[in-house]
């Protein structure tokens, strides 16, 4: 019986002393985003990510995924050429280096959203995730199939 109650009230005690570091790794340090976008075609077609990702600091960064209610799964990919053959893969990581930027744009790096829940003329949230734990928070305008405007 102890035992139980004694689980019982900290359990609450320890999701409350873990909040503050979550919080901590709230925004990775020196990284804006630029331009972000999505185009989405049909709720049974992925739609497709994109931004510009400025790194102003001396540490180089790297995008290591997103998240979003506005998608099944948004994963990181890249559009590749393979003997004439474009295909779309998926990566681990989009590198920011220190002072440079990351372009995740038709055709390169991109956000592949599988079963968007989104109309074009929405803003829909987007959480990016970076090596090390930081995260970025954005709301991001969706477009329809002519693209960002």
């Amino acid at each position: 019986m102890r035992k139980t109650l004694l689980a019982c009230c900290l359990a609450p005690l320890a999701v409350a002393l873990a909040l503050p570091v979550q919080l901590l790794a709230a925004a990775p340090a020196n990284i804006t985003v630029q331009k972000p976008w999505i185009r989405y075609l049909l709720p049974n077609i992925p739609a497709g990510g994109y931004l510009t990702l400025v790194n102003t600091g001396d540490i180089p960064a790297t995008l290591i995924g997103a998240t979003s209610p506005a998608c099944g799964t948004l994963m990181l990919h890249e559009s590749v050429n393979m003997g004439g053959t474009a295909m779309m893969m998926a990566v681990t990581g989009v590198p920011v280096p220190a002072h440079g930027q990351a372009e995740l744009v038709e055709g390169g790096y991109h956000l592949m959203c599988m079963q968007p829940k989104m109309q074009p003329g929405d803003e829909v949230a987007v959480t990016l995730d970076f090596a090390g734990g930081a995260t970025l928070p954005l709301r991001v305008p969706v477009y329809g199939p002519a693209g960002a405007p």
